[in-house]
């Protein structure tokens, strides 16, 4: 379980990040790559991608592993792909054999050339440089409008529900195990790790890839990041401008699925109403239910949905 304990300071300092980070996002592309959740979404993304990613990119893989728990050092706070390389360089004499060890028993591929980076072997780093450049080119950089996109969106969002509802409910949206205990913020979800803010605050930060649990990261000044799934994942934000501020926040299908709860439907007529499969209903309204925009009950071997106050609000104003 994640545990996150906010003092009264923590909860006053809880900001969001200010645009998304390059590497931060290759990271979290590449990791999400490697997953099988919502294949529903991420399916037809995932099989473009393993046509395109270059072999010199390949030795990423090493150490970005699909469950995100991977060395900070190649996903660093830095606002372009430049500035983020030479941080990346930066980190290379402060690696630690404990960080080596645990890297190479997690990697798939051989640990020599990981020993090499970690023993500064020019050659290595060089490696990873090209690695890390031309794996960018391919992935992120085509998308970078749409990674914007979905990011500014999700913390329009969840500015929305901060205002309307606090912090409590604006942290505990961000993935369906995430819950509150008195002043912790709780993810029910392996593995095991529990940090004490000490008043430094807590930076939110969407991610238009990662589809996991909740991710949390140290920054240089002692405070904490949350990386976290961004309400409209990369494969539903559209490539033209959305034609209303809800279908930019939710994506098309999602805005939809949400206008059509105004009444209570089941997943199935939900799927024959939107001409999609029985799993793209169920992503979406996960997505949508762990936001507090619609509720799922049972009735019998039915499964119903409809949208909550805070969801019909949201139609009201237009997003």
């Amino acid at each position: 379980m994640l545990r996150v304990h906010f003092t009264a300071e923590d909860l006053l300092n809880v900001t969001f990040a200010s645009e998304p980070l390059p590497l931060v996002e290759l990271s979290m592309a590449l990791i999400a790559w490697q997953r099988v959740d919502e294949q529903a979404v991420f399916g037809r993304w995932r099989s473009r991608v393993g046509r395109e990613l270059p072999d010199r990119a390949r030795p990423l893989l090493d150490l970005l592993r699909p469950d995100g728990d991977n060395p900070q050092f190649v996903e660093p706070v830095a606002r372009s792909l430049e500035e983020g390389l030479a941080a990346v360089r930066d980190a290379g004499p402060l690696l630690t054999a404990e960080q080596l060890h645990r890297t190479a028993a997690r990697a798939p591929g051989g640990a020599s050339w990981l020993r090499a980076l970690w023993g500064q072997d020019r050659e290595a780093w060089d490696l990873l440089d090209g690695a890390i450049r031309c794996a960018y080119e391919a992935v992120v950089a085509p998308q970078w409008p749409r990674i914007r996109q979905s990011f500014r969106a999700d913390v329009a969002w969840r500015t929305r529900l901060l205002a309307a509802h606090g912090i409590k409910a604006c942290l505990a949206s961000v993935h369906p195990a995430a819950a509150w205990s008195q002043t912790a913020f709780e993810v029910a979800l392996d593995p095991d790790y529990e940090i004490r803010l000490g008043g430094r605050g807590l930076v939110l930060m969407p991610s238009a890839f990662w589809t996991g649990r909740p991710l949390l990261a140290g920054l240089p000044d002692g405070s904490h990041v949350l990386h976290y799934p961004a309400l409209t994942p990369l494969p539903l934000v559209g490539p033209d401008r959305a034609e209303g501020a809800l279908d930019a926040l939710l994506g098309r299908t999602r805005a939809a699925v949400l206008h059509l709860l105004v009444e209570r439907r089941t997943t199935s007529e939900l799927a024959r109403d939107l001409d999609i499969s029985l799993p793209s209903v169920s992503e979406h309204t996960r997505t949508l239910r762990a936001a507090g925009l619609i509720i799922t009950e049972r009735d019998g071997k039915a499964v119903l949905h409809s949208a909550t106050g805070l969801g019909v609000d949201l139609l009201r104003s237009g997003g």
